[in-house]
């Protein structure tokens, strides 16, 4: 029971470890110390409910709907690209700093972009759904793999969300920002890559 927590942990942590549309907007609440409880409990209560539905239901999935990796994979691409895209954007232009300029986002506004960048994400899917749904099925002690993999989740957002504090001197300069959006453009289009092609 422990090597299936343990695997559940490991596995869920290294898959939302990376940074990713969703990670980059818990980063960017953190470091703008805006509603980070709000938004960091939702990211991790997204993952445990998709999770826990890809545990119990990938086999029935992949049987009753043929060609569904497929479409997801290439559905998943395009999101991560468009977002790659729009990041590499805002790399070019710049001028993004925690200076808040204006009033900030309203919670709502904050939330629905949060639950967006969740759950409009395919990449989510292809993580929780089939990736963890899939290795799940090797362990008999299913309710410690999937108490893992969400565990795993509710440590790296708020981690995440709160954690970002202390990068706040770093990203006070604007370069630092123009860096990240690169970062994460890059990161995106290179799982893009390997969702089509690997």
């Amino acid at each position: 029971m422990g090597g299936a927590f343990s695997a559940g942990f490991t596995l869920g942590f290294s898959l939302i470890l990376a940074i990713g549309a969703q990670n980059a907007f818990v980063l960017r609440q953190g470091l703008k110390r805006q509603y980070v409880l709000a938004i960091s409990l939702t990211c991790a209560l997204s993952d445990a409910i998709l999770i826990v539905a890809g545990v119990l239901a990938f086999e029935w999935l992949t049987t009753q709907v043929p060609g569904v990796v497929d479409i997801v994979k290439w559905a998943g691409a395009a999101f991560l690209f468009g977002y790659g895209a729009m990041s590499l954007k805002a790399a070019i232009v710049g001028g993004e700093t925690l200076e808040a300029k204006g009033t900030a986002p309203s919670l709502t506004k904050a939330m629905v972009t949060c639950l967006a960048l969740t759950w409009l994400n395919p990449h989510v899917y292809l993580d929780t759904m089939l990736l963890i749904g899939s290795i799940s099925a090797q362990y008999d002690a299913k309710f410690a793999f999937t108490l893992g993999a969400v565990l795993a989740s509710f440590v790296f957002f708020f981690s995440l969300g709160y954690g970002a504090r202390f990068l706040a001197p770093l990203f006070a300069q604007p370069l630092a920002w123009r860096v990240l959006d690169v970062l994460i453009c890059a990161v995106m289009w290179g799982i893009a890559y390997s969702l089509v092609f690997v």
